[in-house]
């Protein structure tokens, strides 16, 4: 049986530590939604969905994007077109490419847009419900849109946040490991320097 010399107890912590670093490089740039990727993409599905359904009248979240003549004709005000191409870019555009790439920065920028769009939805459901007489309140698409967004935005909070504690797991461990190393290599010097006095004597 082969007994590992003292001088490989080194070599190996070093070799683990370096599998730490690499595990905790990927940790630190990559997500793992898990069942929640389905539910994101299909929040993302709604969310094209709704770009097709009337947002007031017969107004349809398109033709608030672009600027229609329909638009025109309905007082589509800012906050609306703010909210659509706020939903577009990264509610529905940054969530597909955290999804494909599972790169937690796209993860976190896909939460920070998809926060600011629930609060737009707010604006926008209210400046059709405070619209002026004659003009139609809010539509099925945008409401689809509101919810949508919140429950995007709730889902992606989840996973960034889970990605956080794995994260700071990791760098309690290798603090830890790290501790125990120079704990060890203290008690190696004492240890040489005990064998030197009994060596002496």
């Amino acid at each position: 049986m082969n007994e590992k010399s003292p001088d490989d107890r080194p070599r190996e912590l070093d070799a683990l530590d370096g599998e730490f670093d690499d595990v905790e490089r990927r940790i630190a740039r990559e997500i793992d939604p898990g069942a929640r990727a389905m539910v994101v993409a299909i929040l993302v599905f709604a969310l094209l969905a709704s770009f097709v359904l009337p947002h007031t009248g017969s107004t349809r979240g398109f033709d608030v994007l672009v600027g229609t003549d329909a638009a025109a004709d309905s007082a589509i005000a800012l906050p609306s077109r703010v909210f659509t191409w706020i939903v577009l870019v990264f509610s529905v555009g940054f969530s597909i490419l955290a999804l494909v790439t599972r790169r937690w920065a796209l993860a976190w920028i896909a939460l920070a847009g998809s926060t600011v769009a629930s609060f737009l939805g707010l604006l926008a459901v209210w400046s059709r419900q405070t619209a002026a007489e004659g003009y139609p309140g809010p539509g099925i698409g945008l409401i689809v849109a509101w919810v949508a967004v919140i429950l995007l935005t709730y889902h992606w909070a989840r996973v960034v946040a889970t990605r956080s504690a794995l994260l700071l797991a990791s760098e309690e461990h290798r603090r830890r490991l790290a501790a125990e190393r120079q704990k060890e290599g203290l008690l190696d010097r004492f240890g040489d320097a005990d064998d030197d006095n009994s060596e002496r004597g």
